[in-house]
């Protein structure tokens, strides 16, 4: 399933949140730590620009890209950071002028895979499609993304070089064609970068055990970190066990950052649902999903419906419901409001509360509406709800988007197969790290 990325870079940390855009930079550098290993640590800053129109309902609404260096000698390259992807991939047709490429051909360590090497017959079971032979006897692989957009090419290795430091041999496609719903997007990166717990990301090969993120709500200043995060100033950590099922499911993608939901408070108010609800079915349908490349969050019918009402419930005479049937927001989003253009800001808000097991993250004030651009009724703007119908998309499962994630602090320990949460204020992290927005 391809999310709506996310990505960071070590030298140009780009953020684009497509309704409106921002672009967020970064200037790595890297921390010791008394046990002698270091941290890498990236600060964030944002710049706006305007939004361009989408073709599709489900859009890159949020993206980071990484600027590393690939081959030798090494080329530049600019990749989309995406943790709901496994295989990095570059694109490699220089043919095209519409977008930046790499070219294998110059590069003296570029070696592409055989198909009959357990990289590719045993590596790539966990693709949607696994990888094939192609007629060079090269292994093949096809990647399709509920976004509709897709890439095909070769896998292969070559050296990645990140801040002074190289990753030989990494695994990565060499893509000979793709496409996506955002031209604009294509035409500034080269690549994706796959973020997984598959054993082909990026992240599985660099060997890194842990890595965090932490965005600000207020003026998207931020931090991200690879590496130990324990530092007593952000203690204590929540921490949510990743969800694994060691037997393939049809619908179940055993690859991703999966906990279990167990309940929505909306205020302090439970919503009523059977705890079945939140639980993958026999066909691993149902799954939730943490990913920070998908802007808004998207539950399935039951649970967004119970919300929904709840929300409305407790938001009358505050907010305005928009009734019109034909405006969904992105195709998954119908409830919606009216909101007077002179007003000053969106008035108390119940907060909505994603009770995980062991650990909670809650929404509230002006995350829980989204003004869409452009959308005017008579003098009021149009503001959407940031909860999502995922089967209005044909999404089988529940993904907890990056904009519920502001001003949490995110830890993804691969190592203990958990996710750590704590609320802070990541303006004030940042500046903890020496870092100033």
């Amino acid at each position: 399933m391809k999310k709506i990325h996310i990505l960071f870079s070590f030298s140009t940390l780009l953020v684009a949140i497509q309704t409106p855009m921002f672009f967020l930079s970064a200037t790595p550098f890297s921390v010791p730590k008394s046990n002698g290993t270091q941290i890498l640590v990236l600060p964030l800053k944002t710049q706006e620009f305007p939004s361009c129109p989408s073709k599709l309902p489900f859009t890159h609404n949020v993206t980071l890209t990484v600027s590393l260096a690939v081959g030798t000698p090494p080329q530049n390259v600019t990749m989309v950071l995406d943790t709901g992807s496994e295989l990095s991939w570059l694109q490699c047709n220089t043919t095209r002028r519409d977008r930046p490429a790499f070219d294998p051909v110059r590069s003296m360590s570029y070696t592409p895979v055989a198909c009959s090497s357990p990289t590719c017959t045993t590596q790539t079971q966990d693709f949607s499609i696994p990888a094939s032979c192609d007629a060079k006897n090269l292994c093949h692989a096809v990647l399709s993304y509920a976004d509709a957009s897709s890439s095909e090419g070769n896998l292969a290795m070559d050296n990645f070089t990140i801040v002074g430091s190289k990753f030989p041999g990494t695994i990565f496609g060499c893509m000979d064609s793709g496409f996506s719903s955002n031209a604009e997007e294509d035409s500034k990166t080269t690549g994706l970068m796959g973020m997984n717990r598959g054993s082909l990301s990026f992240i599985s090969q660099m060997g890194f055990k842990k890595f965090s993120y932490c965005i600000s709500g207020s003026d998207f200043s931020g931090i991200l970190l690879f590496g130990e995060s324990n530092f007593t100033w952000l203690l204590p950590l929540n921490y949510t066990p990743l969800i694994q099922i060691s037997t393939p499911l049809p619908y179940f993608n055993r690859v991703a950052y999966t906990v279990q939901l167990e309940g929505i408070k909306v205020s302090e108010n439970m919503l009523q649902l059977p705890k079945s609800v939140f639980e993958p079915d026999h066909t691993g349908a149902g799954q939730t999903m943490v990913d920070s490349g998908t802007q808004f969050t998207f539950l399935l019918g039951a649970a967004y419906n119970a919300l929904k009402n709840e929300f409305v419930k407790q938001t009358e005479g505050v907010l305005r419901v928009l009734e019109d049937p034909d405006f969904v927001f992105q195709g998954a989003f119908d409830l919606c409001f009216r909101v007077g253009l002179n007003s000053t800001g969106v008035p108390e808000l119940p907060a909505v509360s994603l009770v995980f097991r062991g650990a909670q993250i809650s929404v509230s004030g002006a995350h829980l509406l989204y003004r869409v651009p452009g959308e005017i009724r008579g003098g009021d703007a149009v503001h959407c709800f940031t909860f999502g119908n995922s089967e209005l998309l044909g999404m089988e499962a529940y993904i907890i988007g990056h904009h519920h994630q502001q001003n949490v602090w995110m830890e993804f320990d691969l190592q203990k197969s958990r996710i750590g949460v704590a609320q802070v204020r990541c303006d004030v992290a940042a500046q903890r790290f020496g870092l100033r927005p």
